[in-house]
């Protein structure tokens, strides 16, 4: 497919192609924010990186291989239980919108559109959210190909902040999958929900995935595979970190650790220092100390009861109208509608 960019890495410049355009609402700002994100996380007494940093190339790589590991569950699972139910979720409705949320690879989105009637593909619209202008390209080039006449519009940005700039349309229908919700802590959950709620509108619906509360050496085994690559997906944010900061991590002088953390009903994925170091940034006069034993805590993968879902999304006016899970409940597809 022959594609054409125009005005590409400006904030809110438009690429357009076709029937595909993006806007990109990061470029410009994204670097001083970031920084100051990550330094504060480092200095902070529990230090932390923000799971965002996982995702750039390298990341984005080693994370689908992941998916595909025996131990990793999530993503098999959330796939089995959307090619049974995308004919339902998708219904009868002509000119449907479809927003995915982190939409990362078109591989889910494109069970769900595989469902609607090629007569009416030409009335759909799908709107990719990423912080990633390269994955929502990539999404769309493939989709296109795939299902001639869909729109895509793509906008980059971080739904965590900047959920207002998804345009409201009709009929819209809200994609949030593979467990992500799982990573927010609940103030961001809160929010997330909250925002999302604000920019829907009645009727308008919210396709979430959600990982569920299960025995503790199945999830244990699902963040320490026995070839290593989570770990190894683990330790590349620091190589981020280092590109985006300019400090100087040896990612090799840390264990990846992962464990569940029974009160708060969580994965935790850290990174463990094997020695004593002092790392150093640009951006600030004095080095981050971090001792030996120490910790960076950089993801959290909360899990879930069905009350704990329907209670957050309650608060934030959403009912819950039908649950789809797989047969050993491992995982759920819990779809909202805005009352």
């Amino acid at each position: 497919m022959n594609t054409t960019y125009q005005g590409f890495g400006d904030t809110g410049a438009e690429r357009s192609v076709a029937a595909f355009t993006m806007e990109d609402h990061l470029s410009a700002s994204v670097d001083d924010a970031a920084i100051s994100q990550i330094i504060a996380g480092l200095r902070s007494p529990r230090k932390q990186i923000s799971s965002i940093y996982f995702y750039d190339g390298v990341g984005s790589k080693l994370f689908e291989q992941i998916t595909r590991l025996p131990e990793y569950y999530p993503t098999r699972t959330e796939k089995s239980i959307l090619r049974h139910v995308a004919p339902v979720i998708i219904g009868a409705a002509d000119h449907l919108e479809i927003v995915e949320i982190g939409s990362g690879d078109c591989s889910k989105i494109s069970i769900l559109l595989n469902a609607i009637p090629p007569q009416r593909r030409e009335t759909t619209r799908y709107t990719p959210v990423d912080v990633s202008p390269d994955a929502i390209q990539e999404s769309a080039s493939l989709l296109q190909q795939t299902f001639p006449g869909i729109k895509i519009r793509g906008i980059v940005g971080d739904f965590t902040r900047q959920m207002h700039l998804i345009p409201s349309g009709k009929n819209q229908l809200f994609c949030f999958f593979g467990g992500t919700i799982g990573n927010l802590s609940g103030e961001q959950k809160e929010r997330f929900l909250n925002d999302l709620s604000r920019i829907m509108r009645p009727g308008d619906a919210l396709l979430l995935g959600a990982d569920m509360v299960k025995p503790v050496r199945i999830l244990e085994k699902a963040y320490n595979d026995s070839q290593g690559v989570t770990a190894a997906f683990n330790r590349n944010i620091l190589k981020a970190v280092n590109r985006l900061a300019g400090t100087d991590f040896n990612p090799l002088a840390f264990d990846h650790l992962a464990f569940y953390n029974r009160r708060r009903k969580r994965i935790e994925m850290h990174l463990k220092a094997r020695s004593a170091m002092r790392i150093s940034c640009p951006a600030i006069p004095d080095k981050i100390e971090i001792d030996r034993g120490e910790s960076i805590h950089t993801e959290n993968s909360h899990k879930y009861t069905l009350a704990d879902l329907s209670n957050s999304a309650a608060a934030a006016g959403l009912h819950l109208d039908h649950v789809f899970m797989d047969e050993n409940r491992w995982f759920t597809l819990a779809y909202f509608l805005k009352e």
